[in-house]
This record gives structure tokens, sequence and C-alpha cells, in this order.
């Protein structure tokens, strides 16, 4: 019993601010963050341009937080669209029905 692995924990949040508490009431989508900040820092990810517009500076938006390497790249104007109004007002990355 003594051999047997840790499991892996999350770092340590001692402060109180806005972000911290983010971090600590939603693990999930803090641990996908950081997977995706580490993958991007080696070069197994490599950021791609906004899929709306086309724009060079992105954030990685992620549908599904248990799969943290899958992401859309959006600019700060488009991910801030998605999330304020949903999937509906434009069709990110899929086909437009015709």
């Amino acid at each position: 019993m003594a051999d047997e692995p840790k499991p892996p924990r999350a770092p340590s949040l001692k402060s109180e601010t806005r972000q911290t508490n983010w971090r600590r009431t939603n693990p999930p989508k803090y641990q996908a963050h950081l997977a995706v900040q580490r993958a991007v820092t080696s070069g197994a990810l490599v950021k791609q341009v906004c899929e709306v517009c086309g724009a060079a500076k992105v954030d990685a938006h992620h549908d599904r937080y248990d799969e943290p390497l899958s992401v859309r790249w959006l600019c700060r104007r488009h991910h801030v669209k998605l999330h304020y109004y949903g999937e509906d007002m434009f069709p990110v990355g899929r086909p437009q029905a015709e």
C-alpha cells in the first residue's frame, strides 16, 4: 500500500482573488486551460487563426473540458460573443446549413 502512486494534485491556491476563486470552484476547466498552455508551450498544440475572422491573436475555446486539447481558436471578440450569445450566433468551424 505504501508504494501506490498518488493521484495528481491541483496546484495550491492560497490567495483570495477573483481568478483564484474561479480556479478553486472550476477545477476541470482550470486543468483544461493548463493542459492547453503546456501543449502550446511544448509545441504539441499549435495556435491557429480565428475560425471566424482569421485574426492571428486568439484564445482557445473548449466545447468540452473533458477533451482538454480539443479546442477551437477564436479571437477575443468572437470568443466573448460566443459565450454571450451562444453557438447559434455564427457557425464556428462547422459547415453552414443550406
